[in-house]
């Protein structure tokens, strides 16, 4: 599932159209509908400006490139990080390992696997951008481990202190809300204030997100953004050491 999860949109026309050699994106004042620009690549530099905006390519492929910044935006306070009774059992429990950056690739391949029930979004120009930004120490991810295998975890991109979040998946139940609850509790004691988790779906909801409207979210970011990024592999930050 899309942390994130997909639902539709109304794209209401016109929007921007953008030209491959500009990597500009129209300023919030020109924002109008959930959906701000369409066309352009996702070359590294396009996808930096756009997290830097509060922006984020979602489409299908055959298409263009459709670019959003919700009108109401999902994100999670971490001082509102809920843990259900149920949670809190399976977190106690200890089945599970976590690590960050230690399989990017295997974690964008189940985000897209657990999909195929429908048309995915993660195509293989996805993959390669995402990859291209890990590589780069942008895009970062968290893996859920059981007996040493791969079973849950999730993708995201950051920049300052916003950490963007992409997608998740599960192979077994709980697995990705553990994870994504091991993340925020290491991030919310690194000083983070917050997750964005793009658009509301009820997963998120269960766990404590809620939804702001878009210039309080790109209020917020404005400050967040002036800390420095944590650009490289994750793994070698101490809140994040392995546990696998």
């Amino acid at each position: 599932m899309r942390l994130f999860s997909r639902r539709n949109f109304e794209i209401i026309m016109p929007v921007y159209w953008l030209d491959e050699e500009d990597h500009r994106f129209p300023e919030p004042s020109e924002f109008d509908g959930d959906v701000v620009a369409v066309g352009g690549d996702l070359s590294a530099g396009r996808l930096v400006n756009a997290y830097n905006a509060g922006i984020f390519p979602w489409y299908n492929e055959p298409g263009d490139i459709v670019w959003w910044n919700p009108e109401q935006r999902c994100v999670l306070f971490m001082e509102n990080l809920r843990i259900s009774h149920s949670m809190r059992n399976v977190m106690n429990k200890g089945s599970f390992n976590y690590t960050v950056d230690k399989d990017f690739i295997g974690v964008i391949e189940g985000c897209r696997q657990g999909e195929r029930q429908g048309n995915t979004w993660i195509s293989d120009n996805i993959i390669m951008a995402y990859t291209d930004l890990h590589q780069r120490g942008l895009a970062h991810s968290v893996e859920v481990w059981l007996d040493n295998e791969l079973v849950g975890g999730l993708y995201g991109v950051c920049m300052g202190r916003m950490f963007f979040g992409e997608s998740m998946f599960a192979s077994v139940p709980n697995s990705s809300k553990a994870g994504f609850i091991w993340f925020a509790q290491r991030l919310k004691a690194m000083g983070w204030k917050l997750i964005d988790c793009q658009v509301h779906n009820d997963h998120l909801e269960s766990l404590g997100a809620t939804t702001i409207p878009r210039k309080n979210f790109l209020d917020i970011m404005e400050i967040e953004l002036k800390y420095p990024t944590l650009q490289g592999v994750w793994t070698d930050i101490e809140a994040f050491k392995d546990h696998a």
